[in-house]
């Protein structure tokens, strides 16, 4: 055991048991899978990615390139960081090799997600965090003050003195006052991960035994979306390396994480230290280090100067000091130009880099400072202050400072900035995780590239879990030097969201199966269960596909006898749907005919109350979106109709060119989805059901024409009767609340029993609408498919000035006659059923060799009780003047014959419809 008496803030009290890679041992609360597992000399941890080398722990937070490891129990979870892993009882977990192992069976546990509104935010709770929020919550400030940390204090490491006391007293007092404050929200254990626009900030709550299986009621994780007025960046800053030879091996940390295991975990990580440093603060790290015991030797390339703090901590500490070239080779010793060093640690510090990404995800350009040798932020942002080592100030005092919103006085520097040492830039290793090198990024120079953006992508640094934390500064240097360019005019990678790695679960929340795509039923959900419908998946909803009905062996139907038996039911007398899934917006004020019509290709301002209207929205590229029915309520008001899957789709797209292209516009739009139930009922008896529905109502052809609507009532309930068709009968739409809909659906079946009423789901209405070449959006088309397509230039507008997707009507790709056109197929062979998404070729008594050229596919296919045979729809290149022809559809090993015909097959007069 390493574990040093009177060091570390753990319980020694009490004892946890945990095991790794199959050996058992134990730690203590506050420990981290990492601590525990040095405090037993366990140095190698986990295997690199590409070459499979030993990889122990570089850093002990979230900056630590190295040490993955798989988590097996209390719940199997990969891809952790072992410096972040807090330690339970119980715990188990193993080495891997770059790559976790996902988990076989979900994790059971609850993830959450709660809102958060402030005038501040303050990310990172170290001295200058402390008295940020401090400050903002004294002026009266809603405060939420976040740290990654299971504790403040930031990087403190207990010995040093606040004005005049313990600098941990003063962080527990700070805390003790901000609680007080009930505007004060305090979240430790959480890590701010993004800032986007607006002071919106994502951030990740860990529960306090967070690998622990979650008691009933609590989350594992949760993620914050906060909403702050300010946001005030406090997250301290990351120590950088210096790139040395096989600096990659089990044994090799940075200086200050060496320190921080000494004063949080009571471990001393090594007995024979060499430190190799250009930073004053290794110093710190060294003379703890010394004093807890180890035999410290120090390296140090600057000059000494009598007036610098690295002179008098020479003097001082009694340090054993080493100057000139820097180590090479690890680890049970290291060469120097003084001979060698026998270590068991060897401690590298290079300075300092702020750690600035929440800056830089608000597009905060970052300034190099040459006195620092670090990027720092180096412009002002609305509404984001940087303050302490985010900000490139460095020092306890300067920190305090900016934490009270002062300017602090600069600090007294020795200015050597060294990024790497001579060496086989081979075994120079610039990110660990990668097991990318200084060779590598001469590679990528040597093949031209310039940009600090492709070399990272070339050579991969970077892209790891750690995101180039401590690496992405060092490659930003080393390549400016193989350039031979200042490192200012080459910058830094582009720092992006997360800052650290977020598991999929918790950004899923309680989103998750049946609450990721939630299961909607209509009001009637029940009776079709009763009546043993069969349901498929539209969108969200499930919808009754088909009825089977008791067969004769004591069977049921199959979906083919279903659907037949259902279609010709309803061409024959009536039947009855459920579509109350159908998208429905409301549109309503003064301008709303005019915004209607730049909204769909034909003109709705002219539609008289009453009246409904077919209708055929276009994207900007004058392809099919969406289509559907709109009624004119009033002179203000519209019910648009859309489909199934349409109803968010589009009104979302309404509500974005309302507020960002046509603002003016005196229109409100609201979903009526769930509010109206809609019941078509069809076929040539309809109007006897209708009209003994509401027998006060003319159901005439006269009095009450194909697409009118009226509104009345039965038995004192509201229901709006409209005359719209989707299948080519004779129908009428019934509307009603949702409240009322069992029971109007249960009075229509009543009336309709003596005129023969058959249920009918939604594959008897694909039937039935695609023998009348009537579209369905999404099936019939594919995103390339214009109205000219479809057959419906009459639903294009002439007279209007402008509509969304106008302009491309009149490119010359858009007027091609070779293009995709809607048709019939009718194959040869009658009672052949086309494959839906068949392709389609010349006619042809054998496959030509490929490769073979398609003229379309098959969008539909179905069997037809009213043409007593097969028939499909299908897009094929200038289909509209093949009508007639003959083309072949390969079919598994057949090739299929087949006619073009018109796409509607049922009724093209239209007279069953009319009524």
């Amino acid at each position: 055991m390493t574990r040093v008496d009177g060091y570390g803030r753990v319980d020694r009290t009490r004892t946890l048991r945990f095991t790794f890679d199959g050996v058992s041992y134990t730690g203590h609360p506050g420990d981290t899978l990492a601590s525990a597992l040095l405090a037993h000399g366990v140095r190698t941890i986990a295997r690199s990615v590409k070459q499979d080398r030993p990889r122990g722990v570089t850093a002990v937070w979230s900056e630590d390139p190295t040490g993955l490891v798989q988590v097996e129990e209390p719940f199997p979870e990969p891809m952790l960081l072992a410096t972040t892993i807090e330690l339970v009882d119980g715990l188990v977990a193993s080495s891997i090799g770059g790559r976790g192992r996902l988990a076989e069976v979900p994790d059971t546990a609850r993830y959450d997600r709660r809102y958060a509104h402030c005038e501040t935010l303050v990310v990172g709770a170290g001295p200058a965090g402390l008295l940020a929020a401090r400050t903002a919550a004294r002026r009266g400030d809603r405060v939420v003050l976040v740290d990654d940390r299971p504790a403040a204090g930031g990087s403190l490491t207990g010995t040093e003195r606040i004005c005049g006391r313990d600098a941990l007293d003063f962080v527990a007092d700070t805390l003790a006052e901000l609680r007080a404050h009930p505007d004060v929200r305090i979240l430790l254990r959480t890590t701010a991960f993004g800032h986007y626009d607006d002071g919106f900030v994502l951030a990740l709550e860990r529960r306090t035994d967070h690998l622990a299986p979650a008691p009933q009621g609590l989350s594992r994780q949760r993620v914050w979306r906060i909403r702050a007025g300010h946001v005030v960046v406090a997250t301290g800053a990351h120590e950088r390396p210096i790139v040395v030879a096989d600096n990659d091996r089990p044994g090799i940390m940075l200086a200050a994480s060496a320190r921080d295991l000494l004063h949080r975990y009571g471990v001393l990580a090594g007995r024979r230290v060499v430190v190799f440093t250009s930073d004053d603060a290794a110093y710190d790290a060294a003379a703890d280090l010394a004093g807890a015991g180890a035999e410290v030797t120090l390296l140090d390339p600057r000059p000494v100067r009598g007036d610098s703090r690295s002179g008098d901590y020479r003097r001082s500490r009694g340090l054993v000091l080493g100057t000139g070239a820097g180590p090479d080779g690890a680890i049970s010793h290291v060469f120097t130009d003084q001979g060698e060093l026998p270590c068991d640690l060897l401690l590298l510090s290079g300075g300092w880099n702020p750690t600035s990404h929440l800056f830089s995800h608000v597009r905060g350009a970052l300034r190099y400072d040459a006195e620092l040798g670090a990027f720092r932020p180096g412009e002002a942002l609305a509404g984001v202050t940087v303050v302490g080592a985010a900000n490139g100030t460095f020092d306890l005092a300067g920190c305090l400072a900016e934490g009270r919103g002062e300017t602090p006085e600069p600090l007294p520097r020795t200015n050597l900035v060294l990024w790497r040492t001579d060496g086989d830039p081979a075994r120079q290793y610039v990110d660990l995780q990668r097991d990318s090198t200084v060779a590598d990024i001469a590679r990528a120079t040597g093949a031209g590239l310039r940009s600090v953006e492709h070399v990272k992508r070339y050579t991969t640094i970077g892209t790891a879990h750690d995101q180039g934390k401590t690496s992405g500064v060092l490659a930003s240097a080393i390549t400016a030097e193989l350039l031979g360019v200042p490192i200012e005019s080459l910058g830094t990678t582009t720092f992006r969201p997360p800052y650290t790695p977020i598991a999929f679960a918790a950004l899923a929340g309680r989103e998750r199966g049946q609450l990721f795509d939630p299961v909607r039923t209509t009001a009637l959900h029940a009776w079709h269960v009763a009546r043993g419908a069969v349901f498929e998946d539209v969108g969200q909803w499930k919808r009754a596909r088909y009825y089977p009905l008791p067969g004769e062996a004591g069977g049921t139907e199959d979906m083919d006898t279903a659907v037949l038996r259902e279609c010709a039911a309803v061409r024959r007398d009536v039947g009855i749907l459920d579509g109350s899934t159908l998208g429905k917006i409301e549109v309503r004020g003064p301008d709303a005919g005019a915004f209607l019509d730049m909204i769909y290709t034909n003109l709705m301002s002219s539609l008289r109350p009453g009246r409904v209207r077919y209708g055929v929205m276009c994207g900007l590229d004058g392809m099919v979106i969406d289509d559907g029915t709109v009624l004119r309520l009033d002179d203000e008001g519209f019910l648009v109709y859309t489909t199934t899957g349409g109803a968010a789709p589009i009104l979302d797209h309404m509500e974005e060119w309302l507020q960002t292209e046509w603002p003016h516009l005196r229109v409100t739009l609201t979903s009526v989805t769930e509010q109206w139930a809609t019941f078509p009922v069809v076929g040539p008896r309809s109007r006897d059901v209708v009209g003994a529905l509401a027998p006060h109502v003319d159901v005439s052809a006269a009095a009450f024409p194909f697409m009118t609507w009226q509104d009345t009532e039965v038995d004192g309930v509201p229901v709006r009767l409209a005359r719209i068709s989707f299948s080519g009968e004779l129908a009428w739409e019934v509307s009603v609340d949702g409240w009322h809909a069992p029971a109007l659906w249960r009075r229509l079946i009543a009336l309709g029993e003596p005129y023969g009423i058959t249920p009918y789901g939604t594959e008897t209405m694909h039937v039935l609408r695609a023998e009348k070449g009537y579209p369905i959006i999404g099936q019939d088309t594919d995103g390339t498919v214009s109205p000219q397509d479809l057959g419906m230039s009459w639903a294009v507008s002439t007279k209007k000035v402008d509509f969304i997707g106008k302009r491309s009507f009149a490119r010359a790709e858009n007027r091609n006659p070779l293009r995709k056109q809607l048709v019939g197929l009718l194959p040869l062979d009658p009672t052949v059923k086309l494959p839906e998404g068949s392709q389609i070729i010349e006619q042809t008594a054998e496959l030509p060799p490929p490769p073979v050229p398609m003229l379309g596919h098959v969008t539909s296919s179905y069997r037809s009780a009213a043409l007593g045979r097969t028939f499909a729809l299908a897009l094929v290149k200038g289909g509209h003047a093949r009508i007639g022809e003959r083309l072949t559809v390969p079919v598994g090993g057949d090739l299929v014959p087949v006619e073009v015909t018109g796409s509607v097959l049922v009724d093209p007069e239209g007279t069953r419809r009319d009524g």
